[in-house]
Protein backbone atom coordinates (compact mmCIF):
# COMPACT_ATOMS: atom_id res chain seq x y z
CA UNK A 1 0.00 0.00 0.00
CA UNK A 2 1.27 3.48 -0.89
CA UNK A 3 1.53 6.41 1.52
CA UNK A 4 -1.53 8.64 1.34
CA UNK A 5 -3.38 11.60 2.78
CA UNK A 6 -7.17 11.35 2.95
CA UNK A 7 -9.25 14.52 3.20
CA UNK A 8 -13.04 14.47 2.96
CA UNK A 9 -14.52 17.48 4.77
CA UNK A 10 -18.02 17.46 3.24
CA UNK A 11 -20.96 17.14 5.61
CA UNK A 12 -23.46 14.71 4.11
CA UNK A 13 -27.08 15.41 5.02
CA UNK A 14 -28.86 12.19 4.06
CA UNK A 15 -32.48 11.10 4.13
CA UNK A 16 -36.10 11.98 3.51
CA UNK A 17 -37.08 15.65 3.25
CA UNK A 18 -33.59 16.89 4.10
CA UNK A 19 -33.71 19.50 1.31
CA UNK A 20 -35.94 21.50 3.64
CA UNK A 21 -32.87 22.10 5.83
CA UNK A 22 -30.72 23.70 3.14
CA UNK A 23 -30.98 27.20 4.61
CA UNK A 24 -29.64 25.98 7.96
CA UNK A 25 -26.54 24.50 6.34
CA UNK A 26 -25.88 27.48 4.09
CA UNK A 27 -25.83 29.69 7.20
CA UNK A 28 -23.70 27.16 9.07
CA UNK A 29 -21.03 27.48 6.41
CA UNK A 30 -21.11 31.26 6.17
CA UNK A 31 -23.43 31.91 3.25
CA UNK A 32 -25.34 35.21 3.28
CA UNK A 33 -26.10 35.66 -0.42
CA UNK A 34 -26.39 32.56 -2.59
CA UNK A 35 -26.24 31.77 -6.27
CA UNK A 36 -28.70 28.90 -6.80
CA UNK A 37 -27.38 27.00 -9.80
CA UNK A 38 -29.56 24.36 -11.48
CA UNK A 39 -30.29 22.57 -14.75
CA UNK A 40 -32.87 22.82 -17.46
CA UNK A 41 -36.11 22.58 -15.54
CA UNK A 42 -36.57 19.34 -13.59
CA UNK A 43 -35.77 21.08 -10.30
CA UNK A 44 -38.48 23.60 -11.11
CA UNK A 45 -41.09 21.10 -12.33
CA UNK A 46 -40.62 18.79 -9.36
CA UNK A 47 -41.02 21.59 -6.81
CA UNK A 48 -37.51 20.98 -5.47
CA UNK A 49 -36.33 24.50 -6.29
CA UNK A 50 -39.31 26.01 -4.47
CA UNK A 51 -38.55 23.94 -1.37
CA UNK A 52 -34.92 25.02 -1.46
CA UNK A 53 -35.87 28.69 -1.80
CA UNK A 54 -38.41 28.38 1.02
CA UNK A 55 -35.69 26.98 3.27
CA UNK A 56 -33.35 29.86 2.39
CA UNK A 57 -36.16 32.37 2.97
CA UNK A 58 -36.85 30.85 6.37
CA UNK A 59 -33.24 31.42 7.41
CA UNK A 60 -33.12 34.95 5.98
CA UNK A 61 -30.58 34.03 3.26
CA UNK A 62 -30.93 36.01 0.03
CA UNK A 63 -30.31 34.41 -3.36
CA UNK A 64 -30.00 34.86 -7.10
CA UNK A 65 -30.88 32.11 -9.58
CA UNK A 66 -28.99 30.77 -12.58
CA UNK A 67 -30.56 27.82 -14.38
CA UNK A 68 -29.91 26.21 -17.72
CA UNK A 69 -26.96 23.91 -17.01
CA UNK A 70 -26.71 21.26 -19.74
CA UNK A 71 -25.37 17.72 -19.51
CA UNK A 72 -21.64 17.92 -20.27
CA UNK A 73 -21.73 21.47 -18.80
CA UNK A 74 -20.48 24.30 -20.99
CA UNK A 75 -17.97 27.05 -20.33
CA UNK A 76 -20.44 29.72 -21.48
CA UNK A 77 -22.69 29.03 -18.48
CA UNK A 78 -19.68 29.20 -16.17
CA UNK A 79 -18.72 32.63 -17.54
CA UNK A 80 -22.31 33.77 -17.04
CA UNK A 81 -22.23 32.57 -13.44
CA UNK A 82 -18.92 34.24 -12.69
CA UNK A 83 -20.29 37.52 -13.98
CA UNK A 84 -23.40 37.23 -11.77
CA UNK A 85 -21.35 36.35 -8.68
CA UNK A 86 -19.15 39.41 -9.09
CA UNK A 87 -21.97 41.82 -9.87
CA UNK A 88 -24.27 40.59 -7.10
CA UNK A 89 -21.72 40.09 -4.32
CA UNK A 90 -22.47 36.38 -4.01
CA UNK A 91 -20.58 34.55 -1.25
CA UNK A 92 -21.93 30.99 -1.59
CA UNK A 93 -22.74 28.73 -4.56
CA UNK A 94 -25.59 26.23 -4.15
CA UNK A 95 -25.90 23.53 -6.83
CA UNK A 96 -29.34 21.93 -7.13
CA UNK A 97 -29.11 18.98 -9.49
CA UNK A 98 -26.69 16.29 -10.62
CA UNK A 99 -23.02 16.09 -11.49
CA UNK A 100 -23.19 18.54 -14.39
CA UNK A 101 -24.74 21.24 -12.23
CA UNK A 102 -22.31 20.61 -9.39
CA UNK A 103 -19.31 20.66 -11.75
CA UNK A 104 -20.49 23.96 -13.22
CA UNK A 105 -21.02 25.39 -9.72
CA UNK A 106 -17.50 24.42 -8.73
CA UNK A 107 -16.07 26.11 -11.83
CA UNK A 108 -18.00 29.28 -10.99
CA UNK A 109 -16.80 29.09 -7.37
CA UNK A 110 -13.17 28.94 -8.45
CA UNK A 111 -13.39 31.30 -11.41
CA UNK A 112 -15.12 34.10 -9.55
CA UNK A 113 -12.17 34.56 -7.17
CA UNK A 114 -9.49 34.21 -9.85
CA UNK A 115 -8.07 37.15 -11.78
CA UNK A 116 -7.58 35.21 -15.02
CA UNK A 117 -9.73 33.00 -17.23
CA UNK A 118 -11.24 30.10 -15.28
CA UNK A 119 -10.37 27.82 -18.21
CA UNK A 120 -6.73 28.12 -17.07
CA UNK A 121 -7.63 25.53 -14.42
CA UNK A 122 -9.02 23.11 -17.00
CA UNK A 123 -6.22 23.60 -19.54
CA UNK A 124 -3.69 22.86 -16.77
CA UNK A 125 -2.04 26.28 -16.89
CA UNK A 126 -2.48 26.74 -13.15
CA UNK A 127 -4.06 25.05 -10.15
CA UNK A 128 -6.96 26.09 -7.95
CA UNK A 129 -5.86 27.60 -4.65
CA UNK A 130 -9.17 29.02 -3.43
CA UNK A 131 -12.86 29.07 -4.27
CA UNK A 132 -16.14 30.30 -2.89
CA UNK A 133 -17.87 27.71 -0.68
CA UNK A 134 -20.16 25.28 -2.51
CA UNK A 135 -23.13 23.29 -1.25
CA UNK A 136 -25.21 20.77 -3.16
CA UNK A 137 -28.70 19.31 -3.26
CA UNK A 138 -28.23 16.10 -5.21
CA UNK A 139 -30.91 14.89 -7.63
CA UNK A 140 -29.10 12.05 -9.42
CA UNK A 141 -26.65 9.41 -8.21
CA UNK A 142 -23.80 9.24 -10.70
CA UNK A 143 -20.80 11.55 -10.77
CA UNK A 144 -19.95 11.60 -7.06
CA UNK A 145 -19.30 15.32 -7.44
CA UNK A 146 -21.24 15.94 -4.24
CA UNK A 147 -18.28 14.62 -2.25
CA UNK A 148 -15.28 15.12 -4.49
CA UNK A 149 -12.96 17.98 -5.39
CA UNK A 150 -13.34 17.26 -9.10
CA UNK A 151 -15.05 19.19 -11.90
CA UNK A 152 -15.38 18.57 -15.65
CA UNK A 153 -16.35 21.32 -18.12
CA UNK A 154 -16.71 21.40 -21.92
CA UNK A 155 -15.22 24.35 -23.82
CA UNK A 156 -17.59 25.10 -26.68
CA UNK A 157 -14.83 26.43 -28.92
CA UNK A 158 -13.49 23.12 -30.21
CA UNK A 159 -15.76 21.06 -27.90
CA UNK A 160 -12.91 20.20 -25.55
CA UNK A 161 -13.99 18.36 -22.42
CA UNK A 162 -11.48 18.74 -19.60
CA UNK A 163 -11.35 18.16 -15.87
CA UNK A 164 -9.63 19.67 -12.86
CA UNK A 165 -9.55 19.02 -9.16
CA UNK A 166 -8.69 20.69 -5.87
CA UNK A 167 -9.61 20.33 -2.22
CA UNK A 168 -10.95 23.90 -2.36
CA UNK A 169 -13.75 22.59 -4.61
CA UNK A 170 -15.04 20.01 -2.16
CA UNK A 171 -18.60 20.92 -1.14
CA UNK A 172 -19.10 22.16 2.39
CA UNK A 173 -22.29 20.12 2.60
CA UNK A 174 -24.36 17.89 0.34
CA UNK A 175 -28.04 17.21 0.87
CA UNK A 176 -28.99 13.72 -0.31
CA UNK A 177 -32.64 12.64 -0.32
CA UNK A 178 -33.13 9.37 -2.22
CA UNK A 179 -36.76 10.35 -2.88
CA UNK A 180 -35.49 13.00 -5.30
CA UNK A 181 -34.37 10.16 -7.59
CA UNK A 182 -37.83 8.59 -7.91
CA UNK A 183 -38.73 10.46 -11.09
CA UNK A 184 -35.49 9.74 -12.95
CA UNK A 185 -36.02 7.94 -16.27
CA UNK A 186 -34.54 4.44 -16.31
CA UNK A 187 -31.93 5.48 -18.89
CA UNK A 188 -30.58 8.23 -16.62
CA UNK A 189 -30.61 5.83 -13.68
CA UNK A 190 -28.58 3.31 -15.70
CA UNK A 191 -26.15 5.98 -16.91
CA UNK A 192 -25.58 7.03 -13.33
CA UNK A 193 -25.03 3.46 -12.20
CA UNK A 194 -22.49 2.94 -14.97
CA UNK A 195 -20.59 6.07 -13.95
CA UNK A 196 -20.49 4.89 -10.34
CA UNK A 197 -19.10 1.51 -11.35
CA UNK A 198 -16.53 3.19 -13.61
CA UNK A 199 -15.31 5.32 -10.71
CA UNK A 200 -14.67 2.13 -8.78
CA UNK A 201 -13.02 0.26 -11.65
CA UNK A 202 -10.67 3.19 -12.33
CA UNK A 203 -9.35 2.64 -8.83
CA UNK A 204 -9.57 -1.15 -8.78
CA UNK A 205 -7.24 -1.72 -11.71
CA UNK A 206 -3.95 -0.82 -10.10
CA UNK A 207 -0.32 -1.86 -10.15
CA UNK A 208 -0.03 -1.33 -6.39
CA UNK A 209 0.33 -4.56 -4.44
CA UNK A 210 -1.18 -5.60 -1.10
CA UNK A 211 -4.27 -3.39 -1.16
CA UNK A 212 -6.77 -5.93 0.12
CA UNK A 213 -8.84 -3.49 2.19
CA UNK A 214 -9.55 -1.15 -0.73
CA UNK A 215 -9.98 -4.12 -3.09
CA UNK A 216 -12.73 -5.37 -0.82
CA UNK A 217 -14.32 -1.93 -0.49
CA UNK A 218 -14.35 -1.58 -4.27
CA UNK A 219 -15.90 -5.01 -4.66
CA UNK A 220 -18.60 -4.18 -2.12
CA UNK A 221 -19.65 -1.07 -4.04
CA UNK A 222 -19.67 -2.95 -7.34
CA UNK A 223 -21.79 -5.76 -5.91
CA UNK A 224 -24.21 -3.23 -4.46
CA UNK A 225 -24.65 -1.66 -7.88
CA UNK A 226 -25.18 -5.05 -9.51
CA UNK A 227 -27.92 -5.87 -6.99
CA UNK A 228 -29.68 -2.53 -6.66
CA UNK A 229 -29.65 -1.10 -10.20
CA UNK A 230 -32.10 -3.67 -11.65
CA UNK A 231 -34.33 -3.15 -8.61
CA UNK A 232 -34.71 0.60 -9.15
CA UNK A 233 -35.19 0.18 -12.88
CA UNK A 234 -38.03 -2.25 -12.14
CA UNK A 235 -39.41 -0.05 -9.32
CA UNK A 236 -38.20 3.57 -9.51
CA UNK A 237 -39.78 4.39 -6.13
CA UNK A 238 -37.90 1.71 -4.19
CA UNK A 239 -36.51 3.98 -1.49
CA UNK A 240 -34.06 1.52 0.04
CA UNK A 241 -32.53 0.55 -3.29
CA UNK A 242 -32.27 4.22 -4.28
CA UNK A 243 -30.66 5.00 -0.93
CA UNK A 244 -28.05 2.29 -1.37
CA UNK A 245 -27.19 3.51 -4.88
CA UNK A 246 -27.08 7.14 -3.81
CA UNK A 247 -24.61 6.44 -1.02
CA UNK A 248 -22.62 4.07 -3.26
CA UNK A 249 -22.14 6.94 -5.71
CA UNK A 250 -20.68 9.10 -2.98
CA UNK A 251 -18.47 6.37 -1.54
CA UNK A 252 -17.19 5.57 -5.03
CA UNK A 253 -15.78 9.05 -5.59
CA UNK A 254 -14.75 10.50 -2.23
CA UNK A 255 -11.65 8.31 -2.78
CA UNK A 256 -12.16 6.19 0.34
CA UNK A 257 -12.03 3.16 -2.00
CA UNK A 258 -8.91 4.43 -3.77
CA UNK A 259 -6.46 5.54 -1.11
CA UNK A 260 -3.02 3.99 -0.96
CA UNK A 261 -3.08 2.71 -4.52
CA UNK A 262 -2.14 3.92 -7.98
CA UNK A 263 -5.21 4.61 -10.08
CA UNK A 264 -6.12 4.54 -13.77
CA UNK A 265 -8.35 7.22 -15.32
CA UNK A 266 -7.75 6.44 -18.97
CA UNK A 267 -11.29 5.20 -19.59
CA UNK A 268 -12.67 8.53 -18.42
CA UNK A 269 -10.23 10.47 -20.58
CA UNK A 270 -11.07 8.37 -23.63
CA UNK A 271 -14.80 8.69 -23.00
CA UNK A 272 -14.65 12.46 -22.57
CA UNK A 273 -13.88 12.83 -26.25
CA UNK A 274 -16.96 10.76 -27.12
CA UNK A 275 -19.34 12.81 -25.01
CA UNK A 276 -17.73 16.07 -26.14
CA UNK A 277 -18.14 15.16 -29.82
CA UNK A 278 -21.55 13.48 -29.70
CA UNK A 279 -23.02 15.07 -26.54
CA UNK A 280 -23.95 11.63 -25.25
CA UNK A 281 -24.47 10.91 -21.57
CA UNK A 282 -21.17 10.32 -19.80
CA UNK A 283 -22.38 7.02 -18.33
CA UNK A 284 -23.50 5.77 -21.74
CA UNK A 285 -20.09 6.60 -23.19
CA UNK A 286 -18.38 4.77 -20.34
CA UNK A 287 -20.56 1.71 -20.98
CA UNK A 288 -19.07 1.57 -24.48
CA UNK A 289 -15.47 2.47 -23.59
CA UNK A 290 -14.73 0.73 -20.30
CA UNK A 291 -15.21 -2.91 -21.40
CA UNK A 292 -13.22 -2.11 -24.56
CA UNK A 293 -10.39 -0.71 -22.41
CA UNK A 294 -10.54 -3.89 -20.31
CA UNK A 295 -10.24 -6.08 -23.39
CA UNK A 296 -7.20 -4.12 -24.51
CA UNK A 297 -5.29 -4.15 -21.19
CA UNK A 298 -6.32 -7.30 -19.28
CA UNK A 299 -3.23 -9.30 -20.23
CA UNK A 300 -1.14 -6.77 -18.30
CA UNK A 301 -2.41 -8.42 -15.08
CA UNK A 302 -4.61 -11.39 -15.86
CA UNK A 303 -4.95 -12.37 -12.21
CA UNK A 304 -6.39 -9.00 -11.21
CA UNK A 305 -9.04 -9.34 -13.88
CA UNK A 306 -9.65 -12.93 -12.84
CA UNK A 307 -9.99 -11.76 -9.23
CA UNK A 308 -12.78 -9.31 -10.01
CA UNK A 309 -14.43 -11.89 -12.26
CA UNK A 310 -14.60 -14.36 -9.39
CA UNK A 311 -15.34 -12.01 -6.50
CA UNK A 312 -17.80 -9.66 -8.21
CA UNK A 313 -19.25 -11.46 -11.23
CA UNK A 314 -19.37 -14.94 -9.72
CA UNK A 315 -17.22 -16.59 -12.39
CA UNK A 316 -15.77 -19.96 -11.40
CA UNK A 317 -11.99 -19.73 -11.33
CA UNK A 318 -10.23 -21.74 -14.01
CA UNK A 319 -6.83 -22.36 -12.41
CA UNK A 320 -5.54 -24.01 -15.57
CA UNK A 321 -6.54 -21.03 -17.71
CA UNK A 322 -6.91 -17.81 -15.65
CA UNK A 323 -7.19 -15.81 -18.87
CA UNK A 324 -10.46 -17.56 -19.62
CA UNK A 325 -11.78 -16.45 -16.23
CA UNK A 326 -10.66 -12.85 -16.83
CA UNK A 327 -12.31 -12.67 -20.25
CA UNK A 328 -15.55 -14.11 -18.90
CA UNK A 329 -15.62 -11.39 -16.23
CA UNK A 330 -15.35 -8.70 -18.90
CA UNK A 331 -18.13 -10.39 -20.87
CA UNK A 332 -20.41 -10.45 -17.82
CA UNK A 333 -19.77 -6.76 -17.22
CA UNK A 334 -20.83 -5.96 -20.75
CA UNK A 335 -23.88 -8.23 -20.37
CA UNK A 336 -24.86 -6.39 -17.19
CA UNK A 337 -24.59 -3.04 -18.96
CA UNK A 338 -26.81 -4.28 -21.77
CA UNK A 339 -29.32 -5.67 -19.23
CA UNK A 340 -29.82 -2.22 -17.68
CA UNK A 341 -30.31 -0.57 -21.07
CA UNK A 342 -26.84 0.77 -21.79
CA UNK A 343 -25.24 0.87 -25.26
CA UNK A 344 -22.21 -1.35 -25.79
CA UNK A 345 -20.84 -0.15 -29.15
CA UNK A 346 -20.51 2.91 -31.36
CA UNK A 347 -23.64 2.23 -33.39
CA UNK A 348 -25.85 2.04 -30.31
CA UNK A 349 -24.25 5.22 -28.95
CA UNK A 350 -24.57 7.13 -32.23
CA UNK A 351 -20.81 7.44 -32.76
CA UNK A 352 -18.88 6.98 -36.01
CA UNK A 353 -15.54 5.24 -36.53
CA UNK A 354 -14.48 7.97 -38.99
CA UNK A 355 -14.13 10.34 -36.03
CA UNK A 356 -11.62 8.16 -34.16
CA UNK A 357 -8.53 10.03 -35.44
CA UNK A 358 -10.02 13.38 -34.37
CA UNK A 359 -10.93 12.08 -30.91
CA UNK A 360 -7.45 10.66 -30.40
CA UNK A 361 -5.93 13.94 -31.55
CA UNK A 362 -8.09 15.98 -29.16
CA UNK A 363 -6.86 13.96 -26.20
CA UNK A 364 -3.50 15.64 -26.77
CA UNK A 365 -1.42 12.68 -25.63
CA UNK A 366 2.24 13.69 -25.43
CA UNK A 367 4.07 10.40 -25.85
CA UNK A 368 1.84 8.24 -23.69
CA UNK A 369 -0.64 8.45 -20.84
CA UNK A 370 -0.07 7.11 -17.34
CA UNK A 371 -2.16 4.57 -15.48
CA UNK A 372 -2.58 0.82 -15.08
CA UNK A 373 -1.23 0.49 -18.62
CA UNK A 374 0.49 3.42 -20.32
CA UNK A 375 -1.28 4.18 -23.58
CA UNK A 376 0.09 5.70 -26.77
CA UNK A 377 -2.19 7.44 -29.28
CA UNK A 378 -2.32 4.28 -31.41
CA UNK A 379 -3.41 2.31 -28.32
CA UNK A 380 -6.28 4.72 -27.71
CA UNK A 381 -7.30 4.36 -31.35
CA UNK A 382 -7.38 0.59 -30.92
CA UNK A 383 -9.59 0.90 -27.83
CA UNK A 384 -12.01 3.07 -29.81
CA UNK A 385 -11.98 0.43 -32.56
CA UNK A 386 -12.77 -2.34 -30.09
CA UNK A 387 -15.59 -0.21 -28.67
CA UNK A 388 -16.95 0.46 -32.14
CA UNK A 389 -17.41 -3.23 -32.98
CA UNK A 390 -18.23 -4.65 -29.53
CA UNK A 391 -20.79 -7.44 -29.23
CA UNK A 392 -21.93 -9.74 -26.47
Amino acid sequence: MNNFNFFSPTEFVFGKDRENEVGVFVKKYGGTKVLIHYGRGSAVRSGLLDRVKASLDKEGVSYVELGGVMPNPRDSKVYEGIDIVRKEGIDFILAVGGGSTIDSAKAIAAGSVYDGDFWDFYSYKTSIKKALPVGTVLSIAAAGSEGSGDSVITKEDGMLKRGTGADALRPKFSVMNPELLFTLPSYQTACGATDIMAHVFERYFTNTKEVEITDRLCEAVLMTMIKETPRVIADPTNYEARANIMWAGTVAHTNIVGVGRDQDWNSHGIEHELSAMYDCAHGAGLAVIMPAWMEFVYKHDVMRFAQVAVRVWGVKMDFFNPEKTAVEGIRRFRMFLRSIGMPINFKELGADVKDIPEMVSKMGIDGETGGFVHLKPEDVAKIYEIAAEAEL
